[in-house]
């Protein structure tokens, strides 16, 4: 049995969190003033949790739990409430009959209340009967296919992102017509989230690509054919089909305008292999042709037209689009990463296979070069290939690749750079985001800050969003970068300053930045803390990413989507299956809500709870050997 002493330092350990709290709150007095009043509360519990956060208490945590109280685990929404409530509780099994005194912002009541006040103000009413938002990235083709935007709308979507580094003014308002038009057919308000661009840093792009096309028809897993490859004939050069459809073939010293249904096109295509495509359909400026089998095409290739045996005439293919060739990259090779005005190309040999120049590749953004330092390490392509920066100029920068498949990493141009121990002191939005943000701000509910970093960046686009008078527009913060990780409490705070507000785990950008081993720990922190501020998190990155490529999900990643609803949101990338994969996600997440609540296990009946026990003669049942196989 524990004795008063025993209960009296048990008391004081509880007593001194509580003091840390309190003594934290009035260093941030400043700050604290700032805060709209409306936030206040969820402004201090923040600090609260921080405070209680900066020492280990897993030591005490173990002495609650064996007297049956909270282990403080599960207090980010009511802190202070948590820790006044354990102390009273201890007093009062110590013997003392004091009353607590102090005050808490939130309760066990409020405190929850708030972040869902907070979760519906930003994201809108789940329509579903459980609590998580489903958001999903829009394709460019949401602009014209309304059948899309009504089927995601149908199947559960309540976000609509538009990503506005991809199409254009004109894409997106067709987008918004169609989501529009989908929320009057359900009586619904799907909401909508347009993610600026930002300072992204990309690869540029590379010289010396081929002049070549891959056509291919569509077949089963058993190689049966179950559509051909359909492509539009042309004589003129650059023009494009007057539908979607297909790709675009020139053609050269063929009279188009005389071919006939029937009519077929031979060739000996690149891979030497008799080819065949057949004229199946005229239309203005070409005709349509299909093939029931693949082919590489090439500019210059020669063709000839034939009707049954009569040959109409002999001609070559046009110029086709160019197809870019990647830098394949091996450990120990140098790459030198330069600015936007010139190409990138592979490494030059002399004539005994020694490199005499090294690859280039040129980035979106020369501005980095004044910010990283020889040493620090940089990833391509989400992580695929790394390196070490050897030197950097104001022109270029020379990194040493340490990081690549066995067989050589292929890099291509628009992948993404990063530099997760260079603290790019860039502007939050650039002129494009500015442009954007005008259209956002008229037609979308939230905006998306893309490379986060510091406080100053979220006050940019706050006052960005009062010139254009729309300080209603809710604000997501990306945490896609170690900087803006380990900024995130203050992040928070200057986000609190206007509301509604938002975070999104970027956990593809993100975990190349902090390293793929550490990502389950930075997600978890990341939930604790905006718990803490009752602010809501969307949950992003990959989630059901196979099955929305390939109709199929994976095994981790059920359980990736299961744990997802821990947080207020849940972010879906585009697919051919994407609505499979939003149908799939409301059943995943309406099974989990019988189960977790946030992180809190849900202590719902269990069926295989009513197991019965042998009775005495009863015997045990023999293990019975596998069957042989038929």
């Amino acid at each position: 049995m524990t004795n008063s002493r025993s209960f009296q330092r048990i008391i004081d350990s509880v007593t001194a969190v509580i003091n840390r709290c309190l003594a934290l709150e009035k260093s941030f007095e400043l700050q604290l003033n700032e805060i709209l009043p409306e936030q206040q509360a969820s402004a201090r519990n923040l600090i609260h949790y921080l405070a209680l956060r900066q020492h280990d208490i897993r030591s005490l945590q173990i002495v609650l739990s064996s007297y049956g109280l909270t282990s403080l685990g599960g207090t980010e929404a009511h802190v202070l409430a948590s820790l006044l409530t354990v102390r009273t509780a201890l007093r009062l099994m110590a013997g003392e009959k004091s009353p607590e005194r102090t005050a808490a912002a939130v309760d066990f009541s409020s405190g929850p209340a708030l972040l869902q006040g907070h979760t519906q103000r930003l994201l809108g009413s789940s329509h579903a009967s459980h609590p998580v938002r489903v958001m999903v990235t829009t394709p460019s083709e949401a602009a014209t296919d309304y059948e899309l935007v009504r089927d995601l709308v149908g199947a559960g979507m309540d976000i609509m992102r538009v990503n506005c580094a991809h199409d254009d003014e004109a894409a997106w308002s067709g987008m918004i017509a169609n989501l529009e038009r989908a929320n009057r057919e359900f009586s619904r308000r799907c909401r909508i989230l347009m993610d600026l661009g930002g300072p992204k840093l990309r690869t540029g792009a590379l010289a010396g690509g081929l002049r070549v096309l891959k056509i291919r028809p569509k077949r089963d897993s058993r190689d049966q054919l179950l559509e051909p490859v359909r492509v539009f004939l042309t004589g003129a050069e650059g023009a494009a089909a007057p539908v979607t459809g297909g790709p675009v073939v020139p053609l050269t010293g063929i009279a188009i305008d005389k071919l006939r249904v029937r009519d077929k096109i031979r060739f000996t295509d690149i891979r030497g292999r008799q080819r065949m495509l057949t004229i199946t359909g005229r239309e203005k400026g070409g005709c349509w042709a299909e093939s029931a089998q693949a082919a590489m095409l090439e500019s210059g290739m020669v063709v000839a037209a034939y009707r049954r045996t009569q040959r109409l005439g002999l001609g070559e293919i046009g110029v086709l689009p160019e197809v870019e060739q990647p830098l394949v990259l091996h450990r120990g090779d140098l790459l030198e990463v330069t600015g936007p005005a010139t190409p990138g190309r592979a490494a030059e040999l002399d004539d005994k296979g020694e490199v005499k120049r090294p690859a280039t590749i040129p980035t979106t953004l020369p501005e980095v070069f004044k910010f990283v330092k020889a040493g620090e390490r940089i990833f391509f392509d989400d992580g695929k290939i790394g390196g070490i920066v050897k030197s950097v100029t104001k022109r270029k920068m020379t990194v040493e690749i340490t990081y690549a498949a066995h067989a050589g990493g292929k890099l291509r141009s628009d992948k993404g750079i990063n530099l997760p121990d260079t603290d790019l002191d860039l502007p939050a939005l650039t002129p494009k985001d500015f442009q954007d943000l005008q259209f956002a701000a008229r037609h979308a509910d939230m905006v998306g800050l893309s490379f986060v970093r510091h406080p100053k960046d979220i006050e940019l686009l706050q006052r960005e969003l009062q010139r254009l008078d729309s300080g209603d527009v809710g604000i997501v913060l990306k945490i896609e970068n170690r900087v803006a990780f380990e900024n995130l409490p203050h992040l928070l705070l200057q986000g609190l300053q206007t509301m509604p507000l938002g975070v999104m785990v970027a956990r593809g950008d993100l975990a190349v930045e902090v390293g793929f081993e550490r990502l389950a720990e930075l997600q978890e922190e990341i939930l604790w803390l905006c718990e803490a501020a009752h602010v809501p998190v969307i949950w992003a990155t990959q989630v059901l990413e196979n099955m929305a490529k390939t109709g199929m999900p994976s095994r981790a990643e059920v359980t990736d989507a299961a744990m997802s609803g821990r947080a207020e949101c849940v972010m879906l990338n585009k697919g051919p299956y994407i609505v499979d994969a939003v149908k799939f996600l409301e059943d995943v997440l309406e099974r989990m809500k019988r189960h977790q609540r946030k992180k809190a296990s849900m202590l719902r009946r269990l069926s295989i709870s009513d197991a019965k026990p042998r009775t005495k003669n009863e015997a045990p049942a023999k293990a019975q050997p596998p069957a042989e196989p038929e």
